[in-house]
């Protein structure tokens, strides 16, 4: 089965790397993937070392021109595929109104990975394509979302049509993102850090919706009771050089008690040395980060947005956003339980993500999707 995915770009961020792991993990027996990205990014390269075409329509950011749909048009006609897979509110978009000038009727998937907020925040661009994504997603015959919360929000709030709605959340690689002692001692050693330092990471990008604010002032808060606590952070733009990150850790008197890293290719690593993680966002959909860290045997501390509460269920602390006192005090707890019985709550954690999380059974999902639609399809024709 020909199945061609259509997605915003290809920069690295979650939305993007959860096609990477599915394209790396899929059937190929069963399915011959190919990817069309509106713009480009450096997870390209990764998708076409996996032996799977990649073409690149260079659109500007933010837009499918008018010219852009007919020269994609002109493209499937070559491609013929037998399902489209939207990727993203412009992905979703480019296939839809796509598919509508195809000879050959094709079914097209959405993929949703928004994280629903104020319109009022988000580019001009952006807006308009998920305001037009609403007055089309009756025609899709499934919109997938990875978040349970996400979803209701685009229905309640946006005006989304529920008819067709799945949720098939993110999936983590279990065997990539796992504990690691050689990891916890070699991440210390790195940083000149003694082999006890208790290291909290907060992993994402430099992003107004991750509140590294109300991150920095619950660590401002922490410290004054527990001094030999280090704070980790890695992500895009998460580096002394972003001047307005530096001007919310000057004032608290953090000092040595951060190190940020910049975006990161051993995660891995980075994650499984970690004694706690947290996420301090006011608005999240289905975070990676987390469920990577739980994956690694990290308890977690989490603010109450998106489906947080669900991925960490019993197995970490759950606290309402924007409120760094509240957070604080989860960290605290954590950190005064001990080490004994932190490694015993991360082993819950790991084994709640490999029951219910793992990339084996969200490819299952997927591939099986691919396959009831397509049948169908060819039932209806």
């Amino acid at each position: 089965m020909k199945v061609l995915y259509v997605i915003t770009g290809l920069a690295t961020g979650g939305a993007e790397m959860m096609l990477l792991k599915l394209l790396s993990a899929m059937d190929r027996k069963r399915f011959t993937p190919t990817v069309i990205a509106l713009t480009g990014g450096e997870l390209l390269p990764r998708i076409e070392a996996l032996g799977i075409p990649v073409y690149c329509m260079d659109f500007q950011p933010g837009t499918v021109p008018i010219t852009g749909i007919f020269r994609l048009v002109h493209l499937l006609h070559q491609l013929q595929p037998n399902v489209m897979q939207g990727w993203m509110y412009h992905g979703n978009l480019a296939a839809q109104i796509t598919a509508f000038f195809l000879k050959k009727k094709t079914p097209v998937i959405w993929n949703i990975r928004g994280t629903y907020t104020d319109l009022d925040q988000e580019k001009l661009t952006t807006a308009i394509a998920i305001r037009l994504s609403a007055k089309l997603s009756r025609f899709p015959v499934k919109v997938i979302n990875n978040s349970r919360n996400i979803a209701l929000l685009h229905e309640q709030k946006l005006g989304y049509s529920s008819k067709s709605k799945m949720i098939i959340p993110n999936g983590f690689e279990v065997e990539l993102f796992k504990p690691s002692p050689h990891a916890y001692r070699t991440f210390r050693k790195a940083l000149n850090l003694p082999a006890d330092s208790l290291l909290i990471g907060l992993i994402g990008r430099y992003d107004p919706m991750k509140d590294h604010s109300n991150f920095f002032h619950a660590a401002s808060r922490l410290i004054k009771t527990h001094s030999m606590v280090k704070f980790v952070l890695a992500g895009t733009a998460v580096q002394p050089s972003n001047r307005a990150l530096m001007d919310l850790i000057s004032p608290l008197g953090l000092g040595l008690s951060v190190h940020l890293l910049g975006r990161q290719d051993n995660m891995p690593e980075i994650t499984a040395a970690l004694d706690i993680a947290s996420s301090s966002s006011y608005a999240e959909g289905f975070s990676n980060t987390i469920g990577e860290a739980m994956s690694c045997g990290v308890p977690c501390v989490v603010t109450d947005v998106g489906d947080s509460a669900w991925i960490v269920g019993d197995t970490g602390k759950v606290v309402p956003p924007r409120d760094p006192t509240a957070l604080a005090n989860a960290l605290r707890e954590l950190v005064d339980l001990g080490a004994a019985a932190r490694r015993a709550l991360g082993e819950r954690a790991r084994q709640r993500i490999v029951e219910n999380f793992s990339l084996e059974s969200v490819v299952r999902q997927y591939e099986d999707l691919y396959e009831s639609v397509y049948q169908q399809f060819k039932v209806q024709r």
